[in-house]
């Protein structure tokens, strides 16, 4: 059993029972190392993120799944290799398009640099200084109509430099689009 090596390989989505996809992913991982299936899967991709938790009075960075119940293969899917990634511990199934019978349905290549830029940008921001907000950290509000609320950061976005923060106004959970420059850590 050996691939071809001028078939292109091309990413496919696997659903995964939600939580299991670090699991998933080692297994894959291993049986890439360790059979044939490496010939046929190059990579294997699941997106996390980096968020604050808090435990106890310290804030610790985590790292979440982005995309919960899903993983990213790179594969060629000739002979057997869909049966196989198909039928590996805790895989639901691949995301399929709407042909007759449903084939697997290839991620685009502008979906997967996404993915992978976004965890680069992740990382690279925790050094970068100024943009280096995280999920699930307080922060407070230093200008505009809200100076002086203080609220948890529910979304970071770093290519707009904004940030979705929840505040309590009059006792009611509100979302607030701001920028970096609008908030300090509390």
């Amino acid at each position: 059993m050996s691939a071809s090596n001028n078939i292109e390989k091309k990413w496919y989505a696997l659903r995964t029972i939600s939580g299991k996809e670090q699991k998933v992913k080692q297994l894959l991982e291993a049986e890439i190392k360790n059979s044939d299936l490496g010939h046929y899967v190059s990579q294997v991709l699941l997106p996390t993120e980096k968020v604050y938790v808090t435990r106890g009075n310290k804030k610790v960075v985590k790292e979440k799944t982005r995309m919960s119940g899903y993983i990213f293969v790179e594969a060629v899917l000739t002979g057997e290799i869909e049966y196989e990634l198909r039928n590996t511990t805790d895989i639901i199934d691949f995301v399929r398009n709407r042909e007759n019978p449903p084939k697997p349905e290839p991620v685009r290549e502008a979906e997967i640099n996404r993915m992978l830029g976004a965890a680069d940008d992740v990382i690279e921001g925790v050094d970068e200084g100024v943009n280096d907000y995280m999920v699930g950290e307080e922060v407070k509000v230093i200008s505009g109509p809200f100076n002086g609320f203080i609220g948890e950061i529910e979304e970071v976005n770093r290519e707009k430099r904004t940030l979705k923060v929840m505040v309590k106004v009059f006792g009611r959970k509100t979302p607030l689009e701001l920028e970096n420059s609008q908030v300090e850590r509390e």
